[in-house]
C-alpha cells in the first residue's frame, strides 16, 4: 500500500504559532512516524501557501515585493518546522516556476472540458491607483450588522459573507479613496458538473466521521454553484487565456496543487522525477489529507472535483482527517491581537519534544482545546518526569548499582507474565490507536504502561528483596525495562528524539519498526541520566505576563475595538441605567466566570448573572453600589432569570465594575 499524506499549506503571511502546529502538523508528522514503523511506503508533502491578496497588501505596505515577504516566512516557517522534529519528504511553495506550470495544466484541462466558463461581473475599481480591487483591498461598513471594518468578503463581527460590492462607505485599502464599480471578466468552475460523480465517491466514504460526511451528501444533494476561480491581481499563477491579461488564478484553486508540484519536486530532488506519478496516478494511493476545520469543504468537495476535471486520472483523497481549533488561556488564538505562542520563540525556551506531547496529549480531535502554561507545567512535570521519567530513572540507577547494568530475560512468574501482558494489550490498542489518528489517546495509554512499571516496582520493593532474594529483584527490573521498551516504541512517533535516547539507555538501538515483543530480550544498559527535566513556577510565570504583556503592547499602540456607528439621543435615551445595590452574591455552580446576584434598584430587587467571577468573588461584591441597565429583556441563564445587566469596563485585561465616585441611592438614574 502506497501512502501519500499531505498538511494544509501554511500561508507565508506570518510566522507559525502553535494552533497551526496543533490542527495540521503534528497529527500528520505522528500519523507518517507511525506508518515507517511498519515499513509502509509514505511520503509526507507539505509548502507555503504564497499566492493570495494578503500577501499582497502586506507587501504593498512595507514597500517590498510579494516575493520578499513570501521568501521571509517561508523560511521562518521551514526552520520553525525543522526544529520542531517535523519530518517532510519535501516542503516547496507555491511560487515557483514547477507549481505555476502544473497549475496552468490544471486550468486549462477544465476550461477545454467546458467546466470553467467566463462571467461578466460588477467589481470595485479605485480610480487613484487605477487597478481593480479584490475582496480583501476594500474595507467598509457591513451591509448586514453595519458594523465597520468589515472585509470585502467578510464581516468579523458577525461572521457574514456577502457580495463585495454591497459594502457601505467602500475604501481601497491602499490609498484610502472610495473606489467606484466597474464591470470586468472572471472565470467560473462549474461545481455542479461533478455532483454525481461526487455523490457517489462521497457515498461510499464510510469510515469518514459521520457529521463530515453528511454534511457534505447534504450540501450535494441541494447542488453545487458555480466559484470565480481568477482574480484581479499581478502576483499569482497567471491565467493561461489569451484574452485574460492581468488575471490569476484564485488562491483557492491553486495551492492545494501545490501538494502535486511539491510531490514532482521530491521526486526530481531524489533524482527520479518521474517517482511522483507513482503516487498521484495511481487510484490505489491512499491520500491522507490533514488539515483544520476550515478547510473541509475545499478539501472534500471542490478539490476532489478539479482532480476529477483532469486529462491524467488522479488519486482522489481517502481520508480526510479535519482538526478542532487551538484556544490559548480561554480565548481564541489571534495573531492581529498578537495572542499567540510563536513556535519559533517558544523553542529557544523550552526543549521541542515537550510542546510535542502537550500539543499530542491536548490535540483539538473532537473539539477546540486550550493552551494553558500551567497545564503545560503540568504535563511535563507530573506526566513526563514524574511518570515515565522517574520510572527510568529508578530502573536504570538500581540496575546499574546493583548489577552493572545487566539484567537478562527470565521465566516470569504468574504475576509478572500478567503485567506484562497487560502491558502489551495496551501497546496493541496504541497501535489500533495510531492508525484511527487518536493521539490524544495514545499519549495516555502510553504513560499507562509507564504507571504500570512503577506500580511493579513499588509493589515488589526491590530495595528490600535485593537482601533476600537477588532472582526475584532481577525478574522486578527486567519487567521494568520490558516495559519501558514498549513505551519507547509506543511514544516514538510522538517524541522520537527522546524515545531514540531512552532506547539508547536501554542499549538498544534506535526505532526501525514497531516490534513484536522478544521475551527473550537481554538488556545491558547503556549510558543513562535524566531523560526530562522539570520547568519551574517562575520560568511559566514568566511566560503567562509575557503574553499578556505583548497583547497590552499590541492594544496601546492603537489595535483599539473600532467605534460603533453613530446613533440618534433618542437611542441612547430609551436606555434606563440605575444604581443597583448588591444584596447577595454567590458563585453559578459549574462555572468559573458566572457571579448569581441579588440586587435592590430601589422600586424592586432583581436577579441576575454576571460574567465577573474572573475578577470578583462574590464576597466582594455584596453591598456594592454598580451602574446597571434595568430594562433589557430577561433571558434565562443557568436555570435563573436574568433580569438586567451590570456594568463593567474592560481594560488591560481586567474587569473593572462602574460604580458611582459618591453614595447614591439604589435607584438612582444614570444619565
Amino acid at each position: 500500500m502506497r501512502y501519500l499524506v499531505t498538511s494544509a499549506l501554511p500561508y507565508a503571511n506570518g510566522k507559525l504559532h502553535v494552533g497551526h502546529v496543533a490542527g495540521a502538523y503534528l497529527p500528520a508528522d505522528i500519523f507518517v512516524r507511525w506508518l515507517r514503523l511498519h515499513h509502509e511506503d509514505v511520503v509526507y508533502i507539505c509548502g507555503t501557501d504564497e499566492h493570495g491578496t494578503p500577501i499582497s497588501i502586506s507587501a504593498d505596505k512595507e514597500g517590498v515585493s510579494p516575493a520578499e515577504v513570501v521568501n521571509r516566512y517561508h523560511e521562518s516557517i521551514r526552520d520553525a518546522f525543522s526544529t520542531l522534529g517535523i519530518g517532510f519528504d519535501n516542503f516547496s511553495g507555491t511560487a515557483r516556476p514547477k507549481h505555476s506550470e502544473i497549475s496552468q495544466e490544471f486550468f486549462s484541462a477544465l476550461y477545454n472540458k467546458g467546466h470553467v466558463i467566463p462571467r461578466v461581473t460588477q467589481q470595485f475599481y479605485c480610480e487613484h491607483d487605477l487597478r481593480f480591487l479584490p475582496d480583501r483591498y476594500v474595507e467598509g461598513t457591513c451591509p448586514r450588522c453595519k458594523a465597520p471594518g468589515a472585509r470585502g468578503d467578510q464581516c468579523d463581527a458577525c461572521g457574514q459573507i456577502y457580495e463585495t460590492t454591497t459594502l457601505v462607505e467602500p475604501r481601497c485599502k491602499i490609498c484610502g479613496n472610495q473606489p467606484i464599480v466597474r464591470q470586468t471578466t472572471h472565470w467560473y468552475l462549474q461545481l455542479d458538473d461533478f455532483r454525481e460523480k461526487l455523490t457517489a465517491w462521497i457515498s461510499h466514504k464510510g469510515y469518514w466521521k459521520e457529521n463530515v460526511r453528511n454534511f457534505m451528501l447534504n450540501l450535494l444533494e441541494q447542488g453545487l454553484i458555480e466559484r470565480p476561480i481568477t482574480r484581479d491581481l499581478s502576483w499569482g499563477v497567471p491565467v493561461p487565456l489569451a484574452d485574460a491579461e492581468g488575471k490569476v488564478l484564485y488562491v483557492w484553486f491553486e495551492a492545494p496543487i501545490g501538494y502535486i508540484s511539491s510531490t514532482v519536486e521530491w521526486a526530481e530532488r531524489i533524482g527520479q522525477p518521474e517517482r511522483w506519478k507513482d503516487y498521484w496516478l495511481d487510484p490505489e494511493t491512499r491520500l491522507i489529507h490533514f488539515i483544520g476545520k476550515d478547510n473541509i469543504i475545499f478539501h472534500a468537495l471542490i478539490w476532489p472535483a478539479v482532480l476529477m476535471g483532469q486529462d491524467k486520472t488522479y488519486c482522489l483523497p481517502h481520508d480526510i482527517p479535519a482538526n478542532e481549533f487551538m484556544n490559548l488561556e480561554g480565548e481564541k488564538i489571534s495573531t492581529s491581537k498578537n495572542w499567540a505562542i510563536w513556535v519559533d520563540e517558544f523553542m529557544e525556551k523550552f526543549p521541542p519534544e515537550y510542546l510535542r506531547y502537550y500539543l499530542a496529549c491536548n490535540a483539538p480531535e473532537r473539539g477546540d482545546s486550550d493552551f494553558s502554561f500551567k497545564d503545560f507545567q503540568q504535563k511535563v512535570n507530573g506526566e513526563l518526569n514524574n511518570v515515565l521519567g522517574n520510572l527510568a530513572n529508578r530502573v536504570f540507577t538500581f540496575a546499574g548499582k546493583n548489577f552493572g547494568g545487566e539484567i537478562g530475560h527470565r521465566d516470569l512468574s504468574a504475576a509478572g507474565q500478567a503485567v506484562l501482558d497487560d502491558a502489551l494489550a495496551l501497546y496493541a490498542q496504541i497501535d489500533d490507536g495510531y492508525r484511527d489518528y487518536q493521539v490524544k489517546k495514545n499519549t495516555k495509554l502510553a504513560l499507562d504502561i509507564a504507571r504500570m512499571g512503577n506500580r511493579w516496582f513499588d509493589e515488589r520493593q526491590p530495595w528490600a528483596q535485593i537482601k533476600t532474594d537477588q532472582e526475584a529483584v532481577k525478574e522486578t527490573l527486567w519487567v521494568c525495562l520490558a516495559l519501558l521498551r514498549l513505551v519507547s516504541i509506543a511514544l516514538y512517533p510522538i517524541l522520537p528524539s527522546s524515545m531514540n535516547r531512552l532506547r539508547s539507555m536501554l542499549g538498544l538501538g534506535e526505532a526501525v519498526d514497531w516490534e513484536q515483543f522478544d521475551p527473550q530480550v537481554d538488556f545491558r544498559l547503556g549510558e543513562t541520566g535524566p531523560l526530562f527535566s522539570k520547568l519551574d513556577d517562575a520560568q511559566i510565570d514568566a511566560e503567562i505576563e509575557l503574553l499578556r504583556q505583548n497583547s497590552l503592547q499590541h492594544a496601546s499602540n492603537g489595535n483599539f475595538e473600532p467605534i460603533k456607528e453613530q446613533i440618534a439621543y433618542e437611542d441612547f435615551a430609551r436606555l434606563d441605567i440605575r444604581i443597583a445595590r448588591v444584596l447577595e452574591a454567590a458563585p453559578v455552580p459549574k462555572t468559573n466566570k458566572l457571579l448569581h446576584l441579588k440586587v435592590d434598584i430601589g422600586s424592586e430587587t432583581r436577579e441576575l448573572i454576571a460574567g465577573i467571577a474572573e475578577h470578583y468573588k462574590a464576597e466582594d461584591v455584596i453591598g456594592k453600589d454598580v451602574a446597571m441597565l434595568v430594562n433589557l429583556e430577561p433571558k434565562t441563564i443557568r436555570g435563573v432569570r436574568s433580569h438586567g445587566m451590570i456594568l463593567a469596563v474592560h481594560s488591560e485585561g481586567k474587569l473593572s465594575l462602574v460604580v458611582p465616585a459618591g453614595d447614591c441611592l439604589p435607584g438612582s438614574v444614570v444619565k
